[in-house]
């Protein structure tokens, strides 16, 4: 997909290298979004206090919700799990809302950003299974009666595979068109006054699909962490 005008890759071709920098914008702007989690991470944790003023107390309602919100779905003992899913959810948040800044581009409008975020939860559940059922964990996949297994077992295998499908398209699909809408308003309606209602528009999809991205990864691992029935 094109673009007006994007920051970084001219950057990267004032250093010799831009034929990599325009074949994978979306890495690029995946690092951007890393550096703001980094950054972010380490100016909250060098301003924590004992006795925490109006910033820290607001950055942690919003920690500690998530994370109760978290601990609803998966219980108690889904709580060691929140690190990795809420730097999932933080860091498609920040990658959706990267398309909003002008000169900037979302790496989530890039397929291959959606589907490697969806590979790390596939992976992650799986391995939450194992973790909790040994070798056991294969009765998910059965069902419950062993003459049903030729039954099951390819709807079970399908059924998950398809959640990597579903993560990554869900996600994909509208960070693409909501790129897509802003570029034809750039180039119809002026850079700064038509765009506005969209970009408007824009942070509240950025939100509500990182939220739907996190909120199903965390119901299939509680998923894995149930017993088979």
């Amino acid at each position: 997909m094109g673009h007006p005008f994007l920051i970084f890759p001219k950057i990267f071709e004032a250093l010799g290298l831009g034929h990599f920098a325009h074949a994978n914008i979306h890495v690029i702007y995946s690092w951007v979004a890393m550096a703001i989690l980094l950054i972010l991470g380490y100016l909250g944790a060098k301003s924590v206090k004992l006795i925490p003023g109006g910033a820290q107390n607001a950055c942690e309602v919003v920690v500690t919700g998530i994370e109760e919100f978290m601990v609803d779905i998966t219980g108690e003992e889904g709580r060691w799990l929140f690190p990795i899913a809420a730097t999932v959810f933080l860091y498609i948040l920040v990658s959706n809302l990267l398309g909003l800044i002008p000169g900037f581009f979302p790496p989530t409008a890039d397929i291959n950003t959606p589907f490697s975020c969806a590979i790390v939860v596939f992976v992650m559940t799986h391995f939450i299974g194992i973790k909790y059922h040994g070798a056991k964990y294969y009765k998910h996949f059965i069902g419950p009666m062993w003459p049903l297994i030729p039954l099951f077992l390819p709807i079970e295998i399908i059924s998950h595979l398809a959640r990597v499908l579903s993560l990554t398209f869900r996600l994909f699909g509208n960070l693409m068109g909501h790129e897509l809408v802003l570029m034809i308003l750039f180039f119809l309606a002026g850079a700064f006054f038509a765009p506005l209602p969209i970009m408007l528009l824009g942070v509240l999809v950025a939100a509500i699909q990182a939220f739907v991205f996190f909120m199903l990864s965390i119901m299939y691992f509680a998923g894995s962490m149930e017993h088979a029935h």
